[in-house]
């Protein structure tokens, strides 16, 4: 059974693109789009830079801080946003429910990018990527208001852990993802939406099952385990919060975004919950949706 949740932060933009400050995650670090225009997606999907220099330094402080803990306390397991992301020594599942955060999509603009599935990034991590798991959950491609990413945050996690407590295979994981989608995580485990909270490049937070056996909205986090960045050389560097997200003065609601280019006549694709679709089994006393899918683990 999961006791502990670590949940780590990539990095952000160099620049804010429209209300988001940040991007995709290569377990974490700065992004070479921050430091220069010139850049090329590896993977070819949109909105997918790689990690600058001093990104590539910051991932190997943070999977040194992961080293000099005693082994019974390192993640057995790595679930990742679907953008290229690495990590050193663990198997790699690609989750879409941990996915970036984009706010609603301005009408006639098109759709926000969805990576392919994990079976399209082991060209570029063969012996990582372990493409077993499958998404259990699905962000929506027309973005989602502030609300609409805490119910995604809370109904992947209901899903999520479900499928772990019942198959004991990792007592403690790791989350990479970005840093809304990470604060939505956090806040949804602890059961407070309204907990200060910001996120560093690399930072990493350490949530516990404590007395709430697991239940989503009952774990525990020490102060000194948010968002921790104690291990890294250069401290906390761009932290990001929600209070940073640029609200239209007029509706009071997250400004709208703008989707991909060319994907204005394209279907949505799937959205939200997977469980029931792949046709899995319910728990007993489990909330509807949480399901065992005894091939992903």
């Amino acid at each position: 059974m999961i006791d502990s949740i670590y949940i780590a932060r990539h990095g952000a933009y160099y620049a804010s693109n429209n209300n988001i400050v940040e991007l995709n995650p290569e377990f974490e670090g700065f992004r070479l789009n921050w430091v220069t225009t010139a850049w090329t997606s590896p993977t070819g999907t949109p909105r997918d830079p790689p990690l600058a220099a001093f990104g590539e330094s910051q991932a190997q402080e943070l999977a040194a801080h992961f080293l000099t803990l005693p082994e019974d306390e390192r993640p057995t397991g790595v679930w990742c946003s679907p953008y290229l992301a690495k990590a050193l020594g663990l198997p790699i599942y690609i989750e879409h429910g941990i996915g970036e955060w984009y706010s609603p999509t301005a009408p006639g603009t098109g759709l926000h990018p969805r990576p392919g599935p994990a079976a399209s990034l082991t060209q570029f991590f063969p012996d990582t990527i372990d493409t077993s798991w499958e998404s259990i959950y699905y962000v929506s491609r027309k973005g989602e208001p502030v609300d609409a990413l805490y119910e995604r945050c809370k109904g992947f996690l209901q899903d999520f852990l479900s499928l772990e407590e019942v198959h004991k295979k990792h007592k403690k994981i790791l989350f990479v993802s970005h840093a809304a989608t990470v604060i939505g995580l956090t806040r949804e485990l602890i059961g407070d939406r309204r907990m200060p909270l910001r996120v560093g490049c690399a930072s990493l937070t350490t949530v516990t099952s404590g007395k709430g056996n697991g239940e989503v909205g009952r774990w525990e986090v020490g102060q000194e385990k948010l968002a921790d960045a104690s291990f890294l050389t250069g401290g906390v560097q761009r932290d990001w919060g929600m209070e940073d997200i640029v609200i239209d003065p007029e509706s009071g609601e997250v400004v709208d975004d703008h989707g991909v280019p060319g994907t204005e006549g394209d279907g949505e694709g799937l959205v939200g919950s997977q469980v029931a679709k792949l046709g899995l089994k319910v728990l007993h006393g489990q909330t509807q949706g949480q399901v065992i899918h005894t091939s992903n683990l």
